[in-house]
């Protein structure tokens, strides 16, 4: 069946598709084609060409009832790891009718990182009759990874690690990695090397293994390593990653015993999931409100905020309330109030959003966040003495009245400083009180920003007009 995109005339059939041409946006039009027409076997060789990232992406483009008819046509050699990439929501409703021998084939090729992140989701039942099929060895690394809280660098590490030792030859190593050719992949580029009591020593590079003498020792070309604790929260990790710039580290235990390795693409999840996190929570939605989730659970999940909001927005009332007098003598306030309520709130999420990126990348702390708070003190001022100009003579020239143009004009200046104090401030502040600075300092924001508005407006009005 052809489909068409809304970008473009050009239609497509599956004899013609190819993997490498088309953008996610086309792979999911084409299979919501497919859907739609119920081509069952199309989907299946549709399905076959893509990789388990690309499958559980589109798996999550779909509200639950179209999942569970596309996830009936994923291959079983390819479902688990399927399973292992999508997010929780998302597998388990796909897991509910599975048992656990079906679990047990599909998660039997599985490394231990994928089949921890798939048992997390079952029941305690199904996941002790899974875990007593499992290898000896990836059943000691999963049930490691279980002992770590979620937050920790040690649930994140991949604990099936290559390690040499220290007191051996270059040449045992080659010899022993052409025995073991599956230890290897196209990303290793250094070995990790451990003394006899498992303590981790440094690195030794590829390079170095090949280009030297083979009867020389490991110890001889060893190279410093940069480690991370297994109990690190993994947001302090991925700063590490970020700032030393690095693809991999050995993790370590608070004995300096190697225990594992975090890789670079585990980071990279992280900071994605930290991206949609922050992202969530400036805007009020809760971490469950899963984009294709049913109706009831997205209203419930967003609900809360809304009444918060509600609250925060009756304050800001009441303020105005307090100002009803001159409200009523004046009409022109009641037109222009808006305005100043807006360039504050403008104000200070600009500030809001470049401090909180700042805080996440770990660039914010120490004796840098005075110079910052003053920083955002004079570009306030700034911004909000030339907005102030601005808005004053356009009030002249609307309203032809000297009086409410200084009112607004002030009222701007005072709101739009006042806005990027509070944009550093407020993060600053719930930091220091354990608090996400994502969660909740849009909300703190915009109530400063509202009531200091109205009050600087409404009650310079009360002094200069009545």
């Amino acid at each position: 069946m052809p489909v068409s995109t809304p970008n473009s005339e050009r239609s497509f059939k599956l004899g013609d598709y190819n993997p490498q041409e088309y953008t996610a946006e086309y792979k999911l039009l084409y299979l919501q084609g497919l859907v739609a027409d119920g081509s069952y076997n199309a989907i299946t060789e549709f399905l076959a060409k893509q990789s388990e990232y690309e499958i559980a992406n589109l798996l999550e483009s779909f509200p639950t009832q179209d999942r569970l008819l596309i996830w009936a046509r994923v291959a079983e050699t390819i479902k688990g790891r399927v399973l292992a990439e999508l997010e929780v929501d998302t597998r388990q409703p796909l897991m509910e009718n599975i048992s656990s021998t079906e679990i047990s084939v599909l998660t039997q090729d599985l490394d231990a990182q994928d089949i921890s992140e798939i048992l997390d989701t079952v029941t305690e039942t199904v996941r002790t009759s899974v875990m007593a099929t499992l290898d000896e060895d990836i059943r000691l690394q999963v049930n490691k990874l279980d002992t770590y809280m979620d937050w920790e660098v040690g649930s994140y590490m991949d604990p099936d690690i290559i390690q040499v030792h220290d007191d051996i030859t270059l040449g045992q190593v080659q010899t022993w990695l052409r025995g073991n050719i599956d230890l290897l992949d196209d990303q290793s580029q250094e070995l990790l090397v451990v003394d006899k009591s498992q303590q981790l020593i440094g690195l030794l590079s590829l390079v170095d293994l090949i280009k030297h003498e083979q009867n020389a020792l490991v110890s001889s070309y060893i190279d410093n390593a940069i480690t991370i604790n297994d109990r690190l929260d993994i947001q302090d990790a991925a700063a590490i990653f970020r700032s030393e710039d690095i693809r991999f580290a050995p993790v370590i235990n608070s004995h300096g015993e190697l225990v594992g390795q975090l890789n670079g693409e585990d980071i990279m999840e992280i900071i994605q999931d930290d991206v949609d996190s922050t992202m969530r929570n400036l805007a009020g939605v809760s971490q469950d409100d899963e984009l294709f989730a049913p109706i009831l659970t997205s209203a419930k999940s967003r609900s809360i905020w809304l009444g918060i909001n509600l609250c925060t927005a009756l304050l800001a009332a009441i303020v105005i309330g307090q100002f009803e007098a001159v409200l009523a003598k004046v009409v022109a306030l009641a037109i222009l109030m808006p305005v100043v309520a807006s360039m504050g709130g403008i104000a200070g999420s600009q500030t809001l959003t470049v401090v909180i990126r700042g805080m996440a990348m770990g660039q914010i702390g120490g004796s840098n966040r005075l110079w910052l708070f003053n920083k955002e003190l004079w570009v306030g001022a700034i911004n909000g003495i030339i907005w102030a100009i601005i808005m004053a003579i356009i009030a002249q020239m609307w309203f032809h009245d000297s009086k409410i143009s200084a009112v607004i004009g002030c009222a701007i200046a005072i709101n739009m400083t006042a806005a990027n104090v509070s944009g550093i401030s407020i993060p600053l502040m719930l930091k220091r009180m354990n608090i996400d600075p994502a969660l909740s300092a849009s909300v703190i924001l915009t109530t400063v920003t509202d009531i200091v508005g109205f009050m600087s407006f409404l009650g310079l009005a009360s002094v200069l007009l009545l």
